[in-house]
């Protein structure tokens, strides 16, 4: 195998024999398949209107392929036969040859600024296409969006120019931007503008099932079967945000949130007595001593995993796991649980309508002297070494400073008291991942408000990195000429040095250093 999509890859540079992620090589050469019929199927498809069903294919098989999604080699053999089948069938039954990917083996190598620029691209589509799918379950489709999911991997599939490569990328952030608006769009639509809530790390006694992932319908189809059973829920990792949507937090099942960030579920799910619901990445190999109380649905799954599918009308019927969380039956007495930190109480739903509705206070207190500076830390959460920096950083901002934060990366830090400056509180969480959106939009307003750019702000923006969302998000950034970002803790293996010699001379993107480096030019 060769997978080198994630901040975890094998000695930064590639996984070769098992992902350390858990995938297997099965299913890594079956996502690589994955990944080459739909290049085959986009290429066949080019110069006609895509079908609701075209963009579906697009949409999931992209999102099956994200880091901590599916590790079921056998399924996504299956999804990468049935592309190919819709391949063939879309070029008159006849083989489609593609341009620069002969195979799996060509699809990913970084030496060359080719084979980087499109390694950037394939991996943003992947992100791009997961936040199109929680759109799409709302019920909200950007004919745009869904199209440049198809135009996107047959353009991967062929030779480039350099410049035209960057046009590509360029393109790919300014779709992606657009897909984060529609994805907005669809949860607030869907169930109101997020508010500031507290939310309680405390465990009350009896039965529960914990959720983790993204997808907020998922949870308010599960939260509306729950109500009246005596079953609790409780939000995990990047589900944290949904305690702040007044249409969410109105379940009174809904109690409070489990947990901290992803990466430490396999020692916090053991003897854990109740049901777990991943509706999204990110899903680590389940340990056997708790596997049968885990649960999947939508693109995720495992080998060993109860499954919970939609029907024809796209209900799930998440009874199964309601009825295992009652089997179980939780702790006999409550359980305080604690961040990273020693916290126990988290604070969420500091989106663009919250923090715009308090925006006179925020430029008020800027004018004033009251906050000098506005630190972004966000981004996605990992193990790897390195990644306490993004604690120790947000303990070392001034104390008349604000943080804005958003993601899994939050949980480094969450959980800590900063205070507040100017009558707002320090830390503000914006939400999930894809809320990036809202931070732009902040950025935009105080911008606007001070007739200046966004890189003109007394604005630092540090992103910790994982997967592929984090990928396309960054490459909206650019896309939008957001300038001097710190990523980190490790730059991306898929990256060549010349391409990021370019995004450096550009953009001035660079790797995080030291928290007494990176708080510098700030204090100055």
């Amino acid at each position: 195998m060769f997978c080198f999509q994630c901040e975890q890859t094998a000695r930064s540079s590639a996984c070769t024999e098992v992902g350390v992620c858990g995938k297997d090589p099965a299913t890594a050469a079956a996502q690589d398949a994955i990944t080459v019929e739909l290049m085959k199927l986009a290429v066949a498809s080019e110069g006609r209107q895509p079908s609701a069903e075209l963009v579906k294919t697009f949409t999931e098989a992209l999102f099956a392929t994200v880091t901590n999604v599916n590790f079921d080699a056998a399924l996504c053999e299956r999804i990468a036969d049935d592309i190919a089948t819709q391949a063939r069938e879309a070029n008159g039954g006849h083989a489609v040859v593609l341009d620069a990917v002969t195979g799996e083996k060509s699809l990913f190598e970084a030496a060359s600024t080719e084979g980087s620029c499109r390694a950037l691209l394939i991996l943003g589509l992947r992100g791009t296409a997961a936040y199109a799918y929680h759109a799409h379950v709302l019920g909200q489709h950007d004919p745009q969006v869904d199209a440049w999911l198809i135009t996107g991997m047959a353009q991967a599939s062929r030779h480039h120019e350099v410049a035209e490569w960057l046009d590509l990328l360029h393109e790919a952030g300014m779709i992606n931007f657009a897909c984060l608006e529609l994805l907005d769009r669809a949860n607030t639509g869907a169930y109101g503008d997020p508010e500031p809530t507290e939310v309680s790390m405390e465990i009350a006694p009896g039965p529960f099932i914990v959720v983790s992932g993204h997808d907020l319908h998922d949870l308010a189809m599960l939260l509306e079967q729950c109500e009246g059973t005596g079953v609790a829920v409780y939000t995990h990792g990047e589900m944290l945000p949904a305690h702040g949507y007044p249409g969410l937090h109105a379940y009174s099942c809904l109690k409070g949130h489990f947990g901290t960030a992803w990466q430490n579920q396999r020692n916090e799910f053991t003897d854990l007595p109740g049901a777990v619901l991943f509706t999204t990445n990110c899903l680590m190999p389940p340990r056997e001593d708790y596997r049968e109380n885990v649960f999947t649905t939508a693109m995720v799954g495992h080998p060993g995993v109860t499954h919970i599918d939609a029907d024809s009308a796209g209900h799930k019927d998440f009874g199964p796991v309601i009825e295992h969380a009652k089997q179980l039956g939780g702790w006999d007495t409550a359980k305080v649980l604690t961040g990273i930190n020693g916290g126990s109480t988290l604070t969420t739903g500091f989106a663009h309508h919250a923090v715009l509705s308090v925006a006179d206070a925020v430029i008020g207190a800027i004018k004033a002297g009251d906050v000098n500076h506005i630190y972004l830390v966000g981004g996605c959460d990992g193990a790897m070494h390195g990644r306490n920096y993004f604690t120790r950083l947000v303990e070392s901002t001034p104390k008349d400073s604000l943080v804005l934060t958003l993601a899994c990366g939050k949980f480094r830090f969450n959980d800590m008291q900063l205070g507040t400056v100017g009558g707002l509180p320090r830390l503000l969480d914006m939400g999930q991942c894809n809320d990036a959106y809202s931070a732009v939009k902040v950025a935009q307003a105080l911008a606007s408000a001070f007739g200046v750019g966004i890189n003109e702000l007394p604005l630092t923006i540090v992103l910790s990195w994982y997967e592929q969302k984090a990928v396309a998000v960054l490459l909206s950034l650019l896309a939008l000429g957001v300038k001097n970002i710190k990523l980190g803790p490790t730059l991306p293996a898929f990256v060549s040095p010349g391409v990021l010699q370019v995004l450096s001379d550009a953009f001035g993107l660079a790797p995080t250093s030291t928290v007494e480096e990176d708080l510098a030019p700030a204090a100055g």
